[in-house]
């Protein structure tokens, strides 16, 4: 088979209505790729990024989904199927938080982030890998039958209290990432995450709208600025790329240095 016969790559982003989810389906879309712009509830935003897509030669649509539901996640991966003939990419970005200490959070907070952020994780990622195995693997448009990434978090390691649902829910999906990687790699399907710090995104506006918040915010990266959804999409659309098609089960952070324990410096 020579380039020419490949198909540019289907990816789907899921929760790509606004912030990181946007500007990761925008990138893949620049480098190439028909994108599914998946959205729950803001419709108008996620439809604006398709005909934007559309309008600069590329391919995209928006799809409308739960993806904490089964029903939801077929629906997506069906209405792409039908839309572009196939699926190559899945960007698991949904997610969201409701934030409580322990002993206020009730137990309709801990499942909606649990069913979202970790039960989504897993429904995208098994249909994915359904997905891959039922197509032809010598069309796919790069070495690998398929690529998943998994947006995670820092806090799938760095505790954060006040948020444990949200903090369990990333490192359930760092654990999952990791042992999918390990289960599929023999179909030659590669699984990764990428593990974003503070991002400038409408979830956290309340903090970098704010002069003292952002300030004690800046404290804790020792890079000293505050990350952009752009940078995000520029790790996953590498990951998802033959540049890392030896990588997978692999998390990357992308996160000016928030893991590198800056309240510890001078202290040696």
């Amino acid at each position: 088979m020579t380039d020419s016969d490949k198909q540019r790559p289907v990816a789907i982003v899921t929760g790509a209505s606004s912030g990181i989810g946007m500007a990761v389906a925008r990138k893949l879309a620049l480098d190439g790729a028909a994108v599914t712009v998946n959205y729950h509830s803001h419709r108008e935003p996620a439809e604006a990024l398709a005909a934007e897509i559309c309008g600069q030669g590329g391919e995209a649509v928006a799809v409308g989904a739960d993806v904490s539901r089964e029903d939801g996640v077929r629906h997506l991966f069906d209405a792409t199927v039908e839309t572009f003939g196939r699926v190559d990419i899945l960007v698991a970005n949904s997610g969201a938080q409701q934030d409580a200490p322990i002993a206020d959070m009730t137990l309709e907070q801990w499942r909606a982030v649990i069913d979202l952020d970790l039960t989504g994780q897993f429904l995208c990622a098994r249909e994915a890998v359904r997905r891959f195995r039922a197509q032809d693997g010598d069309t796919a448009p790069f070495r690998a039958r398929g690529a998943i990434v998994s947006m995670t978090s820092v806090h799938d390691r760095i505790p954060w209290a006040g948020h444990i649902n949200y903090a369990a829910a990333k490192s359930g999906a760092r654990m999952l990432v990791e042992t999918l990687a390990q289960e599929v790699a023999q179909d030659g399907i590669r699984v990764n995450a990428v593990a974003p710090g503070a991002i400038r995104t409408p979830i956290n506006e309340d903090v970098w709208s704010n002069e003292e918040s952002f300030k004690k915010l800046l404290e804790l990266i020792p890079y000293g600025r505050i990350g952009e959804p752009g940078d995000v999409a520029e790790a996953v659309a590498w990951l998802v790329s033959d540049a890392a098609d030896y990588v997978t089960g692999t998390t990357l952070y992308v996160d000016g240095g928030m893991m590198l324990y800056p309240g510890f410096r001078g202290n040696g």
